[in-house]
C-alpha cells in the first residue's frame, strides 16, 4: 500500500467512524467514533482477508467495510461499558 493509499484509508476510517455513530446512535465523542472507524476498519479488511476476501478494490468498498467494521467495535465497546 502506498502512501496515498494508507491517508485515504485513514479517511474512509474516520467517516465510517462518523457514519458508524449515526447508524448506532452512539454518542462518545467525534474521536472515539474515527478511532473506531480505523481500527475497525483495519480489523474487519484483516479478518476477510483470513478468509480468502480481497476487499482492497475500490474505495466505495472499503468505506463498507470500514463502516461495518465500526458499527461492530461501536457494539463491543457498548457491550463492554455495559450499554448494549
Amino acid at each position: 500500500m502506498n502512501g496515498v493509499g494508507i491517508i485515504m484509508s485513514i479517511i474512509l476510517g474516520g467517516l465510517a467512524g462518523w457514519i458508524a455513530e449515526k447508524i448506532m446512535g452512539a454518542n462518545i465523542g467525534l474521536l472515539t467514533n474515527i478511532l473506531l472507524g480505523i481500527v475497525g476498519a483495519v480489523f474487519l479488511n484483516f479478518l476477510l482477508s483470513l478468509m480468502g476476501f480481497y476487499t482492497a478494490d475500490t474505495y466505495l468498498v472499503q468505506l463498507i467495510v470500514a463502516i461495518v467494521g465500526a458499527c461492530l467495535l461501536i457494539f463491543l465497546w457498548r457491550a463492554i461499558k455495559g450499554r448494549a
